[in-house]
This record gives structure tokens, C-alpha cells and sequence, in this order.
């Protein structure tokens, strides 16, 4: 019998929400997905461990029973990867900083430098990921600390905000609002929209302006992993996008961003999991607030655009 820790995982999502929809969304795979990992669980086990109903899920006793050493496989599991993990950082230290397109933008530089400053033997490790992982990592255990925009729904994060910049709107060539200096969040609601390919809804309502819609869904009409992606359809017509205003710093030809004037500003932070934050985690932490506090004029150069200089800061260059 081969199990897959993901299933169990899975399994222990749906049988703890009893609710396929919260919990894919828990998970963060679409529920289709999930149901069919579910039902691929059950024919490996041989049992039926829900009983599924147009109105309710609930275990069977078959179900009952494995859930409980479910949770103990997994917390096994957890385990052993934790000590493996402390094993090798003991022989030959390693942080994995997992980061989103942009990272910390006009701060990452001197982040980075600074830390290996202080660790000059510890590996770092950098990994980049798309829309559909907004907690970059840190959602599958992958990385330690991470560099994210917030809001993400990933559960047991703490967060270390560093600072905040404008929304922008990315516009195609010749658009009806192309030519404004400004416009209002109001003015973009009818608008094909681009979306985001993740299912954490917090992180896809933010960027959608869903505040702004008063319960009414966004009209969107394509979702994309990278912001290049996103680029490229705005190019083409497909949508509108609302993104950060760093954007400006990359080239990206007849598209137009114009700030959005009562759009809630990106916050960008530092996050880890909670619980696991070892020395190396604390010290990046407090190194990336060091470093913000160190360079007022980069944390400007972001939370206050100048949209007619296109030159990156120094640090992006």
C-alpha cells in the first residue's frame, strides 16, 4: 500500500472541516482536486471514510479510526523532518528564503548583504515563487523565512511588516482611462479584471478590489502565475490588472499604469511559520528591520512613486 503524506493531509483537512469547500480552500487546491485525491485515498485504503450528501460530509467509522492515526502519522512525519532538518543545519547551516517577483524590492540588496555579513558561513538558499504560492514557501514547508505581500490566509504565519507602496492599475494600449493621471477604484469595476492562479481568497480579494464591489464577484477573465504573464495579457487586450506601483521599474511596452487613489496600499513583510523559528529565522527578521530602519530613502523611494522618473534605485539596478 503506498500512502502519500498529502493525501493523509488532505484527508485530515476534509475530516476536521467536513466541508469540501472550506477545506480545498484550507489546503489551497481547488475542490475538484481535492475530492478526487480524497476518492483516491479511499480506493488505496480500500474503505469508504465519508459519507457524502448534497447537504453534508460526514465520517464513516472507518473514517473515525483512521483519522486518529492520520494526525499521528502526520505529526510523525512533522517530526521527523524537523530533526533531519536540525541534524544537517547542525553539520552545515542553511536558510532558505523563499520571495515573491520584486522580493523586497529597493531593500532586498542590503538585506541580503547584511545577512550574510553577520553569517558569512551559513548558505543561503533563494527561491522564487509564483501567484499561485503567496506565502512563497512557507504554506509547504519548503523554506524557512519568507518575503511576501500581504494579505495571505496561510495559516500559523507570523508577520514582520517592512512597508507599504500604491496600487497601481496596468492598462493596454489606448484604453478608455489610459490618458487619467489617477483614477478611483470605482472607475475599474466593470473592467475585465486579471486575476491571480492561487486559491487563497484573501490574497485574490485584495488584488480584485473586492472591498470596493459590495458582495458582487469581479469580472475575471484570465489568471496568471507571474506578473510577466500578467503583462503580456494586458498587452494583448485581454484585461486589466491591478498591481504594485514598483511595477513602473520594469518594462513592459504600451502599458500604462495609473495610481489608483483609494486602493489599500501592498504591504510587504517578512513572515515565518510559527513555532519554528530558529536563530537564523530571528536574525533575518531582525535584520530586515534594521536594514529598513537604515535606509529611509529606499523605503521612500517605494511608499511615495515618483511616476514621472521610470530609474529604478540603485539597488534594483
Amino acid at each position: 500500500m503506498d500512502l502519500h503524506m498529502r493525501h493523509l493531509r488532505y484527508f485530515v483537512a476534509v475530516a476536521e472541516e467536513l466541508n469540501f469547500t472550506r477545506a480545498a480552500q484550507r489546503m489551497h487546491i481547488a475542490q475538484q482536486a481535492l475530492s478526487a485525491q480524497i476518492k483516491q485515498l479511499e480506493r488505496t485504503v480500500g474503505v469508504t471514510l465519508f459519507v457524502r450528501s448534497t447537504r453534508s460530509v460526514e465520517l464513516t467509522a472507518a473514517g473515525a479510526a483512521f483519522l486518529a492515526d492520520a494526525r499521528a502519522l502526520l505529526a510523525a512525519s512533522d517530526t521527523a523532518v524537523e530533526r533531519a532538518r536540525a541534524i544537517q543545519r547542525s553539520e552545515h547551516e542553511q536558510l532558505t528564503l523563499g520571495f515573491l517577483e520584486g522580493a523586497a524590492l529597493t531593500l532586498t540588496d542590503p538585506i541580503l548583504s547584511a545577512f550574510r555579513e553577520r553569517h558569512p558561513g551559513v548558505r543561503l538558499e533563494l527561491r522564487q515563487f509564483g501567484y499561485d504560492d503567496p506565502s512563497a514557501g512557507l504554506a509547504g514547508g519548503e523554506v524557512d523565512v519568507a518575503l511576501v505581500r500581504l494579505p495571505i490566509s496561510t495559516p500559523e504565519l507570523d508577520f514582520e511588516p517592512l512597508f507599504s507602496e500604491p496600487v497601481v492599475v496596468a492598462l493596454p494600449p489606448g484604453h478608455r482611462l489610459a490618458a487619467r493621471p489617477l483614477v478611483s477604484a470605482r472607475d475599474l469595476l466593470d473592467e475585465p479584471i486579471l486575476g491571480s492562479a492561487c486559491a487563497d481568497r484573501t490574497w485574490n480579494a485584495f488584488w480584485e478590489l473586492d472591498s470596493h464591489r459590495g458582495g458582487r464577484p469581479a469580472p475575471v477573465v484570465s489568471r496568471s502565475t507571474t506578473l510577466l504573464e500578467e503583462m503580456h495579457k494586458v498587452m494583448t487586450g485581454v484585461g486589466i490588472v491591478v498591481t504594485a506601483a514598483s511595477c513602473r521599474w520594469l518594462t513592459f511596452p504600451g502599458v500604462k499604469l495609473v495610481p489608483i487613489t483609494d486602493a489599500a496600499p501592498s504591504r510587504v513583510a517578512v513572515s515565518w511559520r510559527r513555532g519554528r523559528s530558529s536563530a537564523l529565522v530571528r536574525s533575518f527578521v531582525d535584520l530586515a528591520q534594521a536594514v529598513r530602519d537604515r535606509y529611509p530613502d529606499l523605503v521612500r523611494a517605494v511608499a511615495e512613486p515618483d511616476f514621472t522618473d521610470p530609474t529604478p534605485p540603485l539597488s534594483l539596478r
